[in-house]
């Protein structure tokens, strides 16, 4: 699928939110679509799972199959869970036995069997997400398109996300997802689709790119956000910690007593003119991974072999 100088903007003479977005996902690729929040990537979504038509441009070879996961699942319809996922799936082109069996399915699946006769409007905001992956899946898309797929859902759930994005790339599906908590490390194989003014660009990554670690300090107020921004914008949030400052002294472990008559051991020794080797720095709260290239002087030298 290719969307080709694409440009949108919701009103005629409002402002453009997408302009001149130019970019190909293949069959068995996944792309994260990064980004502040505003900038374009739930519009950018939208146009490719064809829920939003571009002004300019077009998009080509979009797959048959789509399955569409938006950020909140319009739950103010009313059907009874299993009434509205059967409908899908008959939507979707599958038999009624077929789509009795797909949904029987994917509500076990996803923990959605007490729900069965419960209506779309009485359902918890987690619990409607789940309704809405399950019938993005009722039958393997072509592509799959996730607007922050992990908002709202539990531990267990979170967890089966990246299951059915493997499920839908085997089957030479591509996917699509959007995410500001970080949930996307867990696709390493992804490529990483950067928004910022309505525009895109692909970030590339070399295996042997430098990396530094720079310590931001913020009040413990802004914590949270600080943290959801910084994911938003692709860095990687190695650790947060409380101000060492503010914590209690330890005590230092006493020394294991020495029997009357035995040697002490012998301290280590140190060569005139040896240089003893660094240690590399460890990761402290509240650092983050960002490529070289982008800061200009950073306080910290990357140490050789570290970790993102």
């Amino acid at each position: 699928m290719r969307l080709e100088n694409v440009w949108l903007r919701y009103h005629r003479r409002g402002p453009w939110v997408l302009r001149g977005i130019d970019v190909r996902i293949g069959p068995g690729e996944v792309a994260v679509v990064l980004g502040r929040n505003g900038v374009g990537k739930s519009t950018l979504l939208q146009v490719a799972a064809g829920v939003l038509r571009p002004d300019r441009g077009r998009v080509t070879d979009r797959p048959a199959r789509v399955g569409w996961v938006p950020e909140r699942f319009p739950s103010d319809q009313p059907f009874t869970v299993t009434r509205y996922l059967t409908g899908m799936a008959r939507v979707a082109g599958l038999g009624r036995a077929a789509a009795d069996e797909a949904v029987t399915s994917w509500t076990d699946r996803l923990g959605l069997s007490a729900f069965r006769a419960v209506r779309l409007p009485e359902l918890s905001k987690g619990t409607a997400q789940k309704v809405g992956l399950a019938q993005a899946m009722l039958r393997t898309p072509g592509l799959l398109v996730l607007d922050e797929p992990w908002e709202g859902l539990d531990a267990a759930t979170r967890e089966l996300v990246p299951e059915l994005i493997d499920e839908v790339l085997a089957a030479e599906g591509s996917v699509l997802v959007s995410d500001h908590r970080g949930e996307t490390v867990r696709l390493p194989a992804a490529r990483r689709w950067l928004v910022a003014d309505g525009a895109l660009c692909e970030e590339t990554s070399s295996t042997d790119e430098t990396i530094a670690v720079v310590e931001v300090a913020v009040p413990a107020a802004r914590v949270a956000g600080t943290v959801a921004r910084l994911r938003a914008e692709g860095h990687q949030v190695l650790r947060v910690r409380a101000d060492a400052s503010t914590a209690a002294p330890q005590a230092r472990p006493a020394e294991p007593p020495v029997a009357a008559g035995a040697a002490r051991p012998a301290e280590p020794l140190e060569v005139a003119g040896a240089a003893r080797p660094a240690e590399p720095p460890r990761p402290a709260a509240g650092e983050l991974a960002v490529p070289q290239s982008e800061v200009a002087d950073p306080v910290v030298e990357p140490a050789a072999g570290e970790a993102r």
